[in-house]
């Protein structure tokens, strides 16, 4: 969202700082492809809706203990971060904030091309942080490794004069797990 509106509203944004993301979904090249990805999206809403459940409570140990089965690069400490803001106390134990609704692609996709145009709209200066062991890594994306190098090489041409790219020892977590090493 936020390269978005940077690219939106120029003039209200004086610095851009992206954490493990590019700032941009890729866009299927193909229209057929777009069209079953957009479906996929709505569905999964759908679906999400229709089976609201209560949320679970569980005990502050159990409630850590699933998140960092979840995330296996995250520490006790950044979980424990984690679940400051994204649990609530009941009388019956934390209860996850997260709507799932959330973790659905509903974001708008670009192509490598439109990315470029839109990033130099940006009028100051971009940083953008990735992790050798996280999500942009491209053994972790092969599906997306091109758009990744794509942008990436466009970064480094067309708009190096705006944007810095970063590379911090760490996983995904990083900012949770050594937060030093990111500031």
């Amino acid at each position: 969202v936020s390269p978005q509106f940077c690219f939106l509203y120029p003039e209200m944004v004086d610095k851009l700082i992206l954490l493990e993301s590019l700032g941009f979904l890729l866009a299927p090249e193909d229209t057929e492809a777009w069209l079953k990805s957009k479906r996929r999206v709505i569905d999964r809403l759908l679906s999400l809706e229709a089976k609201q459940q209560t949320p679970k409570a569980r005990s502050p140990k159990a409630a850590l203990q699933r998140l960092l089965e979840a995330n296996s690069h995250l520490t006790a400490e950044g979980g424990a971060i984690l679940l400051q803001r994204g649990a609530t106390e009941t009388p019956s134990g934390l209860v996850y904030n997260r709507d799932m609704r959330a973790r659905t692609q509903s974001r708008e996709f670009f192509t490598v091309e439109q990315c470029v145009k839109l990033l130099q709209k940006i009028q100051d200066r971009v940083l953008i942080i990735i992790s050798q062991d996280g999500l942009l890594v491209p053994h972790n994306l092969p599906s997306r490794n091109h758009f990744v190098k794509a942008l990436q090489e466009a970064f480094e041409s067309t708009l190096k004069e705006h944007i810095q790219l970063a590379e911090v020892p760490g996983s995904h977590f990083v900012h949770l797990n050594e937060p030093e090493v990111v500031s």
